[in-house]
């Protein structure tokens, strides 16, 4: 492997496990780097000289991990590092990959344009052939734009200068791994992996840079154990070659929350002489997704989701994951409080917490961070969403289709607009998003957008998203379920913004928000009756960590009691900045007695298949 790590360089493992090659280097770790507050650094050269500071990449400059931590509005950052291609890849084409910058990135390398990007959450790929060799150096320069004007997908960055109840510090460039790897003329693209629980198959198509007469393209799929399935495919006969693995019923291990097996798979390239050319590792999963009624099963099983809301912040890196660990650490501790899964909210996470889900059988819905799009008055209404939005989320659905945590999509939250008798561009966006995610991904349910504006009747999911505090009119709010009325988000004034609701499976994707701050409360307490709340959460704070325990339990249990309501989603993980309405800090420390948030939510177990979701217990 030509991977050279320091114990200095941050984020080492390799960003992408799905598809792993020998040669490839990180890049991650310290760049030149300058702030472009008038976005004016073409004109002043900034492409083709020295950078006045220093950041350590993969943090974005607002963070302290940085070393830069300017918090104010950046319309222009620039990077620059020159990079020695190892020699040893002669005769391969040099990949330089992004795993993420925000927002509109151009790339030169060399004082070659390679790459524009527009997108804050996606990836994106610069071939260096004829550019950058072999053996030779690499001068790349990086220009990320991130205006704070005008429409586009930030999630819960705030467009304003400080954070305020659920907006929170922005984050601008560079924010996931960059490296680089060594690619043949015929290489390997990526890989789609849809399982087949039905006939315990998996079928893999293997896009390639070129078809190639002679070629042939093989994949086997293994386990610790003995098994060892090939399958092989003309690589010059269809523009994919496709693939099919069918497992034997003695070696058939279903991916599930309780057993999240996942088999080996190794992908190669061979040339008309039988030489490998290309080769990359991943594994692969079978499970299956189905919906019943109101119900949703995986594996033919009705697994209640017992989801968290998870907006992945970290108080010294923002979006970025400090290291390997955190992003470990976070599916752990909503595990230990009886949480099997999340929502993946307002921001498209790093594909390594996905391998992580993966391997622990934690259920995940993603999600696209489309806030930041509100064509005039409070954040979240009258949403102007544009083209790119559909651009960007077809970018997620191919990165990460091959995900088994992954069991829904949401492309749109929160899309705040009141139904009338013309149609609006947001209902343009949501149709096309919804019927792009339906082409690209059939196999698993969508929702046309969490909460608010249902736009679309064919949703396969329906939801709403409710903060009220009281158990008792939680419940009275909720109980319409059964009769094909369930709640739905509307105005004050009674106004519409969803198409009427049509027997879907129906959960209420976001509720709780219970504010709590202990030091607040006791600061509170000494000062008595002087207004110290430094902080925010939904509806009034509890005045106990006893009462915490009893509001929690009592809309949790509203939700776990009713056997219509496929899932939940709590609000949410950990407190992030002024938002206190975490089960752990923003550091991750608990707040709570956790075996009692766990036993809170463990009443209600999957049931067998064909089984009455009201048989739950």
């Amino acid at each position: 492997m030509t991977q050279n790590v320091t114990s200095a360089m941050p984020k080492p493992e390799h960003p992408r496990p799905q598809l792993v090659r020998d040669k490839w280097m990180n890049l991650n770790g310290t760049w030149g780097f300058e702030i472009d507050a008038g976005d004016s650094g073409v004109e002043r050269g900034l492409a083709t000289r020295e950078l006045n500071s220093s950041i350590l990449v993969p943090f974005a400059p607002e963070s302290a991990l940085s070393g830069i931590e300017h918090i104010d509005f950046m319309e222009a950052v620039w990077y620059r590092r020159t990079v020695s291609i190892p020699p040893e890849w002669s005769g391969h084409n040099v990949l330089l990959h992004f795993g993420a910058v925000d927002h509109d990135a151009t790339v030169w390398v060399n004082g070659v344009e390679v790459a524009r990007h527009r997108g804050g959450f996606t990836p994106f790929t610069a071939d260096l052939g004829g550019i950058a060799e072999p053996g030779t150096d690499a001068v790349i320069v990086v220009r990320a734009r991130d205006s704070r004007h005008g429409m586009q997908a930030r999630g819960k960055q705030a467009t304003w200068y400080n954070n305020t109840h659920c907006q929170y510090t922005r984050t601008t460039g560079i924010w996931q791994t960059v490296w680089m790897e060594a690619v043949p003329e015929v290489y390997i693209k990526r890989l789609r992996m849809t399982p087949s629980l039905a006939d315990s198959s998996i079928t893999v198509e293997v896009p390639l840079s070129r078809n190639r007469s002679g070629h042939t393209v093989t994949a086997v799929l293994s386990d610790k154990e003995d098994l060892r399935i090939e399958a092989e495919a003309k690589a010059d006969l269809d523009l994919t070659p496709s693939l099919r693995l069918t497992v034997p019923a003695e070696a058939m291990r279903p991916w599930s929350p309780e057993d999240p097996f996942l088999y080996d798979l190794d992908v190669s390239v061979r040339d008309g002489a039988g030489e490998v050319v290309d080769r990359v590792s991943s594994y692969a999963a079978i499970r299956s997704i189905a919906l019943d009624g109101k119900v949703v099963r995986i594996n033919g099983n009705a697994v209640f989701q017992r989801l968290v809301l998870d907006q992945g912040y970290w108080p010294d890196s923002l979006m970025t994951a400090p290291d390997e660990a955190a992003l470990v650490k976070d599916i752990e501790l909503s595990m230990a409080a009886g949480f099997n899964g999340a929502r993946l909210h307002q921001k498209v996470f790093e594909e390594r917490f996905l391998y992580h889900a993966d391997r622990l059988g934690y259920l995940v819905w993603g999600e696209f961070g489309d806030w930041g799009v509100s064509g005039g008055g409070t954040i979240g209404h009258n949403q102007q969403p544009t083209a790119s939005f559909v651009a960007q989320w077809l970018e997620v659905l191919q990165r990460d289709f091959n995900h088994p945590s992954i069991v829904g999509w949401c492309p749109l939250n929160e899309t705040h607009q009141v139904l009338h008798d013309r149609l609006t561009v947001l209902d343009d966006v949501t149709q096309a998003m919804f019927l792009a995610t339906k082409l690209a991904d059939p196999t698993r349910p969508v929702i046309d957008a969490s909460g608010y504006s249902h736009r679309i009747r064919e949703t396969d999911i329906y939801d709403s998203h409710s903060y009220e505090q009281d158990p008792d009119r939680f419940r009275m709010e909720q109980q319409g379920l059964a009769d094909g009325k369930p709640y739905i988000n509307r105005k004050d004034d009674g106004e519409e913004y969803s198409v009427p609701y049509a027997g879907q499976p129906y959960f209420v994707s976001e509720f709780g928000g219970i504010w709590w701050n202990e030091a607040e409360a006791r600061q509170a307490a000494e000062a008595a009756g002087t207004d110290v709340e430094s902080s925010w959460g939904y509806g009034q704070r509890v005045s106990s960590e006893e009462e915490f325990y009893a509001r929690f339990e009592g809309l949790c249990g509203v939700l776990l009691d009713n056997p219509d309501m496929f899932g939940y989603c709590y609000t949410q993980l950990t407190d992030v900045f002024q938002e206190k309405n975490g089960i752990f800090t923003f550091d991750r420390s608990p707040k709570f007695d956790l075996e009692r948030i766990r036993a809170s939510q463990l009443r209600r177990q999957p049931s067998k298949p064909g089984t009455n979701p009201a048989e739950f217990g």
